[in-house]
């Protein structure tokens, strides 16, 4: 009685650890999770973001784009929790990392083989397959991630929420007749860069109605165009500019040249339709946290 009773408990563990057993495909082949991860890793600015919104603190992430710590946008959600930095996203300190003694690792697409197999001794460790630039890529990193936290549903939600918010926000811009053409521009020290129609948030202005443009400066697979000179900012003249820097040194360039008459006869800076940005936001961030605050920017710039 007692073994026939001992087996049943041990094929009914059995089947609750199948249950919570998955096998996600990534770029570095198939990788087996058990379980909720508690001690999570993020070495991605969307892998933060994904698991914030599913509501998982991670004990460590890598710094913002242009800064020293997480995205500024992120740190309101996170509270007293702040995670270890662990480098940045091109240079991840290993060591770092091993001493979060981490259960799960949530890493970026553009992961080195080599690192890989150093985290991946570690802890399991998910990177995304690579895909061709699009804006609305985030989504699947984030399915991925919210998968490998065992919080699919939470992603689920947040997914929709940013759906029917860009909704909301496009039939509120087309009744205001606010809509147009406009351009996403980074400030760097060395000038203005265009960024690709195909960027997360550019896909976000798409959603609320905006007919989002390059000029033909960014190429297919390009991120941003080359440093625009400041005779030739008339290419960028729209209805509407959304300006990002990424940290004081570009908003210092970005004061500078808006001396210039350049800058000041553009129609668009005369019409007081330039919006000025959080480059950590707008060109490096991405998530359901991160274009839900996005689109309450636009929101504000259109419909103040």
């Amino acid at each position: 009685m007692a073994a026939a009773l001992f087996n049943v408990l041990f094929i009914s563990a059995l089947g609750v650890s199948a249950a919570h057993a998955r096998t996600l495909e990534t770029a570095f082949g198939d990788v087996e999770i058990e379980g909720t991860p508690e001690r999570v890793v993020t070495l991605y600015e969307g892998a933060l973001d994904a698991a914030v919104a599913a509501g998982v603190k991670p004990l460590g992430a890598v710094t913002s784009r242009g800064g020293d710590n997480v995205a500024r946008y992120i740190e309101a959600h996170l509270g007293d929790d702040r995670p270890a930095i662990m480098g940045v996203v091109r240079e991840i300190n290993i060591e770092a990392v091993l001493a979060q003694q981490p259960d799960l690792i949530l890493a970026p697409a553009q992961l080195a083989d080599e690192q890989y197999q150093l985290l991946s001794r570690i802890a399991p460790t998910v990177v995304p397959p690579t895909q061709p630039l699009a804006p609305d890529n985030w989504k699947a990193e984030a399915r991925l991630y919210g998968e490998a936290l065992n919080r699919q549903a939470a992603i689920d939600d947040a997914i929709a929420a940013v759906e029917q918010r860009a909704a909301e926000v496009s039939q509120t811009v087309d009744e205001a007749g606010v809509a147009g053409s406009t351009f996403l521009i980074r400030w760097m020290p060395g000038g203005p860069m265009v960024m690709s129609e195909n960027l997360f948030s550019a896909g976000l202005l798409a959603q609320a109605g905006l007919d989002v443009q390059d000029a033909g400066l960014v190429g297919e697979r390009g991120v941003h165009s080359d440093v625009l000179s400041l005779e030739n900012l008339s290419q960028v003249d729209g209805d509407w500019l959304f300006l990002a820097t990424l940290n004081e040194d570009g908003q210092a360039a970005l004061e500078s040249a808006k001396q210039s008459s350049a800058f000041t006869r553009l129609n668009v800076v005369q019409q007081e339709r330039v919006v000025p940005v959080d480059g950590q936001l707008w060109t490096s961030a991405n998530g359901p946290l991160a274009a839900q605050a996005i689109l309450d920017e636009i929101e504000a710039a259109l419909l103040p």
